[in-house]
């Protein structure tokens, strides 16, 4: 016999509220769930496998436009696959693109941080490039001004 949870269990385990998941079944993200007859929600293990793949998508930011749609479509069943299919792989092109984007910015920041590592803990004052910080003159470094350090 399958259990069921209450909408207060989904919300804890999925740490979304009571109101999101309503929400999320008002707009077609969620369909319909199985109710008592006294009218409360009991979600299935299938339901709570739907929803934690809603959660990897809205993690990944995608829209919820499209996530309805995507939702739409799995409605409609398996001759939808294809159309799926297609949607996630342009979503998961994005998402590399976003994942490529934040590498850069951290690698970025890391070179920042490093540098101004080596300026409170300088080796030897001539002993830095300047390269990728600015095109400030080679001055020894405790003569440095912020605006010069590319502040």
């Amino acid at each position: 016999m399958e259990s069921y949870l209450t909408i207060d269990e989904v919300a804890r385990r999925t740490g979304l509220t009571a109101y999101t998941l309503r929400y999320y079944e008002r707009i077609g993200l969620i369909a319909s769930i199985a109710r008592t007859t006294g009218g409360q929600r009991r979600y299935a293990a299938s339901d709570m496998a739907w929803i934690e793949f809603l959660l990897r998508l809205r993690t990944t930011n995608m829209p919820i436009g499209k996530m309805q749609t995507f939702a739409r479509l799995r409605g409609v069943g398996d001759s939808t696959v294809s159309d799926r299919r297609q949607m996630l792989e342009e979503h998961l092109t994005d998402v590399l693109s976003e994942i490529e984007a934040l590498r850069q910015s951290a690698e970025a920041l890391q070179a920042k941080i490093d540098y101004y590592r080596s300026l409170e803990h300088p080796s030897a004052p001539d002993s830095l490039s300047d390269e990728g910080h600015g095109n400030e003159e080679r001055k020894p470094l405790r003569t440095r001004s912020r605006k010069a350090a590319g502040d």
